[in-house]
């Protein structure tokens, strides 16, 4: 029995450095396709490209809170600051 549990632990220890082993490849090169497989191919490549034209444009997000604002979303800093106009005079509260 204890030549059991020695045989376990060390297949336990041994199956993590088992598992990181990499994996033999024995077929070294891939065969070439043959003229059906390529045209096969440039089908279904046409085909996709064709079906993403047919794909309508993203529409421009609705914003539920534009009649509410009473100003246009700010372009620039530079163009707000000049259209500004300046106080004169007193501040009453």
């Amino acid at each position: 029995m204890k030549v059991f549990r020695v045989a376990m632990v060390i297949g336990l220890l041994a199956s993590p450095a088992y598992a990181q082993m990499p994996a033999l490849n024995l077929m070294q090169d891939k065969p070439g396709k043959t003229q059906d497989e390529k045209d096969a191919e440039a089908a279904r490549d046409k085909a996709y490209k064709e079906s993403l034209k047919k794909i309508p444009d993203a529409k421009v997000p609705a914003d539920p809170w534009g009649t509410v604002r009473s100003d246009a979303p700010k372009t620039s800093d530079k163009a707000t600051a000049s259209a500004k106009p300046k106080k004169t005079g007193s501040t009453a509260n």
